[in-house]
């Protein structure tokens, strides 16, 4: 048995619907309580998944935005503390966005290190865990995968300018092409999650993908264009449905919503298992109730079960997402 949760960066529970999206919706599904970043009143993706895999609310895990901003960059962090000490707070968001805006620079890398570093203990510790993409929780530094390296080169596919007057703040050359791009993350996303779940080795998968978010930032003119990636979200999640074991649980977990373009101050869970959402009233919920779920020891690895010709099909099918650039 396995448990896999896809965590859907703003997935809106006044968005979707048990009939039009079954997939998002699963066998029970509620809006929950997020957190609100102290820097912007409001619910900040860079805060967020830290407190989901650790439970802590994010002055207790220290990944926190500085003035709406977060740099991973060894020398960006360093611009960030310098900018912290002695710039006014709006300087530093405008110089945050254009070093978002004009560097390759791809935001929420901080890696697993940094929990080590300062005894943060987290949802994967002690057990046998797959993450996939998960924000500020980074594997391997050194590796990308292809929604890093589109979110790395949207250029003018996605501006941020904080001195907006207006509340929107995102704009796009190119909603349409944006759009393309942001779904073409999410399946690949998708899709790596799925090839773990065949692969029948992990007690938990992890994945994370942002398209949703991404699209739902520069829709407000076009809110069609947020709802078309509802559904084809609802398509992907179906298809990894299919790969579930008849004892597997599927979860989905949102750190925020987002409406005209805009987060909003509410998260939703979703589960296969109507008893694992009852008990989730707020993201600071999620890694504790995963974690007793996980208690009982039925959730082990089963590579045993995989035959050769199994092991033959998951190596070339990872060998063909390497030759497309999607690994």
């Amino acid at each position: 048995m396995t448990v896999v949760v896809l965590g859907i960066d703003a997935l809106d529970p006044d968005l979707v619907d048990s009939v039009d999206h079954p997939n998002l919706t699963l066998d029970a599904h509620r809006p929950i309580e997020t957190v609100l970043s102290s820097a912007t009143d409001e619910a900040s993706t860079h805060e967020l998944w830290p407190t989901i895999i650790t439970g802590l609310h994010p002055d207790k895990h220290g990944l926190q935005l500085e003035s709406g901003i977060s740099w991973e960059n060894p020398i960006i962090d360093f611009g960030s503390t310098v900018a912290t000490t002695v710039l006014p707070k709006t300087v530093r968001s405008i110089l945050g966005a254009w070093l978002l805006n004009n560097t390759d620079e791809v935001p929420f890398r901080t890696p697993v290190s940094y929990y080590t570093k300062n005894d943060l203990s987290t949802l994967f510790d002690n057990i046998t865990a797959k993450t996939i993409g998960v924000p500020n929780y980074v594997v391997n530094p050194d590796l990308n995968d292809r929604e890093h390296e589109l979110r790395g080169n949207l250029g003018d596919l996605f501006q941020h300018d904080p001195t907006e007057e207006t509340k929107h703040k995102h704009s796009s050359s190119n909603p349409q092409e944006f759009y393309h791009l942001c779904l073409e993350m999410s399946m690949i996303r998708i899709a790596r999650t799925r090839r773990a779940i065949r692969r029948q080795e992990y007690e938990l998968i992890f994945g994370y993908t942002s398209g949703l978010d991404l699209v739902g930032h520069i829709a407000y003119e076009n809110p069609a264009l947020q709802m078309r990636a509802y559904e084809e979200i609802d398509e992907f999640v179906g298809e990894l449905r299919k790969d579930l074991g008849s004892e597997d649980e599927l979860v989905l977990i949102s750190d925020h919503g987002l409406q005209d373009g805009v987060h909003t101050n509410e998260a939703m869970v979703a589960s296969t298992d109507s008893e694992i959402v009852e008990q989730i009233d707020s993201v600071l919920d999620f890694r504790r109730v995963i974690e007793d779920e996980m208690a009982d020891g039925t959730h082990r690895p089963q590579s045993d079960a995989l035959d050769i010709e199994d092991s033959i099909e998951s190596d070339e099918v990872q060998q063909q997402l390497k030759d497309l650039g999607y690994m």
